[in-house]
């Protein structure tokens, strides 16, 4: 069997043209979507809602951080698809002593565009996988042009209430920050930052952005932020367009010229 190097730099040997795939990651399991792998796919989590009819459709082997293990045997894939970030070491550890466990790990653009291309190869959905790629090229270099000689903006982005988190600079949302047009204040802080209220105020950004996810942040979080920098925006954003990866990222760039105008 062929032999891929995974995301991070490990050898998974996958039989050619899986077709008892497990997806346990939301992003990835919408860009298997988009792969027009609907035959192929067999299980995902119930943490992935897109497309919405593969909630009901496939079978559910637990959330991302929770799996089942005994219904991910009983399905007997023969390609799992995981994510370094959101799903547990140890878990997938024990899956690869069983099946193949091909592990991603999205920190920057370039790592999103090499997830399509890999994912299109493993799969054999090349042809589609690089059709996205350009779209998505294309749709980057637009915003990039609108961009050009407009000032950054500085951003920071929320994703937890209470302890109150934000996104660091060594995060894929840091790396879409960036492409929308902002500058992540937090960007020398690591990963998800835990920050208190005179932290963000010290930080003087210009927009707050509370993210819909993993914290789903609404309305009446909005003046709260408000009365901690008077001065900032504080703007709801959907926080799919800043931290999937794979297929989410072409309407990413769409969405991102909302801040532009």
């Amino acid at each position: 069997m062929p032999i891929y190097i995974d995301q991070i730099k490990r050898g998974v040997e996958i039989t050619e043209n899986p077709n008892r795939i497990i997806s346990i990651v939301p992003s990835i399991t919408e860009l298997l979507d988009y792969l027009q792998l609907e035959n192929e796919v067999i299980g995902v989590t119930k943490f992935c809602e897109h497309p919405p009819t593969w909630r009901k459709s496939k079978t559910i082997v637990g959330g991302t951080k929770m799996l089942k293990f005994e219904v991910i045997e009983s399905c007997n894939p023969d390609l799992i698809i995981a994510n370094k970030e959101e799903n547990n070491k140890a878990d997938i550890e024990h899956l690869e002593n069983k099946f193949p466990v091909w592990v991603s790990e999205v920190k920057n653009f370039n790592d999103g565009i090499n997830l399509i291309k890999n994912l299109g190869t493993i799969t054999g959905r090349i042809d589609r996988a690089e059709k996205l790629i350009q779209s998505i090229n294309v749709a980057k270099t637009e915003l990039n042009q609108k961009l050009k000689d407009k000032p950054k903006y500085k951003v920071a982005y929320l994703i937890w209430e209470k302890p109150m988190m934000a996104a660091g600079g060594d995060t894929f949302i840091n790396e879409m920050i960036e492409q929308a047009g902002g500058v992540n204040v937090f960007k020398n802080r690591k990963r998800y930052p835990t920050i208190s209220p005179n932290e963000l105020e010290s930080a003087n950004p210009d927009y707050v952005f509370l993210s819909s996810e993993p914290f789903p942040f609404k309305e009446k979080h909005v003046q709260s932020y408000k009365e901690i920098c008077p001065t900032a925006v504080i703007q709801l954003v959907d926080g799919t367009y800043f931290s999937w990866y794979g297929s989410r990222m072409l309407p990413a760039m769409e969405y991102f010229h909302k801040f532009q105008d």
